[in-house]
């Protein structure tokens, strides 16, 4: 009898801490939580263990689907993690190496590419040129990896010596995702789904390529304007894959995320120094490794990185000595997700 009381209690007490933890949470999402609007999916996960997952909102106004944990999301800038993520392990496998130059994989690029080494455009310190300042206004067509490649080799110098600057860019990534192809001989699309996504059993996940894929369980973005959603799904960039074409949801980026902990698709030593802080050739430390964005929360590091294009707000925030992880994935143009990571990595770390 005593036993059945203490299980009860403990039962008890452990779904009133789950409760009143819901309930916090909330107040946080009170700006996602119209039903009737697009919303989000969330999960906040320990030791790979799910805590909380949860949805809210329209995938599609249009057709009336609503947002489910399965709901998969335009990434946006939380792709980064996977361009870089391949890079290194073709660096793993000796077919390329941080030093090795654009001039040396592309040798019809402009002589400036032989100051540009892969580890500079994993860290954001190739100077490279932004793709969206040189977009025609006339053009129609949606741009796409290889045709940002083709900018980089009609022009002729950086914005600053490579190594000198850490300067985030969308280029760089779109040429690593070239990079990628050309090493492999594959599309960028295929690679993630025989490399990453299919031995982690990433079923929904893609590098959306018309035609090629399809975007399962598809949420479309949106932008408030006088708190009534707009259509706003796409733009001239949105093909463009390396720097942002990644769709996944909350479940198959939990797989990833656990994936890092493990030596299952790339030895721990790379993991890690994506993961770490680096320095121009000054001496200046920055707070980017491969991929990925760091802070201090407290007295903890944080690994993380948020996504941002027309139509979504996303992030994962991961806090790899907790094992602690929020992956917050929204289809409005608007909303601080790191704020709101901060908040909820603060409100999980007090319990």
């Amino acid at each position: 009898m005593i036993k059945k009381l203490i299980f009860s209690l403990s039962v008890f007490a452990l779904f009133s801490c789950s409760t009143n933890m819901d309930k916090k949470v909330n107040k946080f999402l009170e700006d996602y939580q119209n039903p009737n609007q697009p919303g989000y999916s969330l999960l906040i996960a320990k030791d790979g263990e799910i805590l909380l997952a949860k949805s809210s909102g329209m995938a599609s106004i249009e057709v009336k689907s609503k947002i489910t944990n399965e709901t998969n999301f335009r990434l946006a800038s939380v792709t980064k993690q996977f361009t870089a993520f391949s890079i290194l392990m073709l660096i793993n496998e000796g077919k390329l190496s941080f030093e090795t130059t654009l001039t040396e994989i592309f040798p019809k690029f402009p002589f400036y590419g032989k100051n540009i080494t892969v580890q500079n455009l994993l860290e954001h310190t190739s100077g490279i040129v932004d793709y969206e300042s040189l977009i025609p206004e006339n053009q129609k067509d949606k741009l796409h990896d290889k045709d940002v490649l083709n900018m980089m080799m009609q022009i002729d110098s950086t914005y600053f010596s490579p190594g000198e600057k850490h300067q985030y860019s969308n280029s760089g990534y779109a040429v690593l995702t070239m990079i990628i192809e050309k090493i492999t001989g594959k599309s960028y699309h295929v690679f993630l789904k025989e490399r990453i996504f299919d031995p982690l059993k990433m079923e929904t996940s893609v590098a959306f390529v018309k035609g090629e894929n399809l975007v399962k369980n598809r949420a479309f973005g949106y932008k408030l304007e006088n708190n009534e959603a707009v259509f706003a799904d796409q733009n001239l960039t949105s093909a463009v894959l390396g720097d942002g074409g990644i769709y996944s949801n909350v479940y198959d980026m939990l797989k990833w995320e656990s994936s890092l902990y493990t030596e299952k698709l790339l030895p721990k030593k790379l993991i890690d120094e994506s993961q770490l802080r680096k320095t121009t050739t000054s001496g200046e430390t920055f707070d980017y490794g491969y991929g990925w964005r760091l802070e201090k929360l407290d007295d903890y590091e944080v690994v993380y990185h948020t996504g941002s294009s027309t139509g979504f707000r996303n992030i994962i925030y991961r806090i790899p000595s907790e094992r602690l992880v929020i992956i917050f994935l929204s289809n409005r143009d608007e909303g601080d997700t790191l704020v709101l990571a901060r908040e909820l990595a603060e409100l999980y770390l007090s319990n």
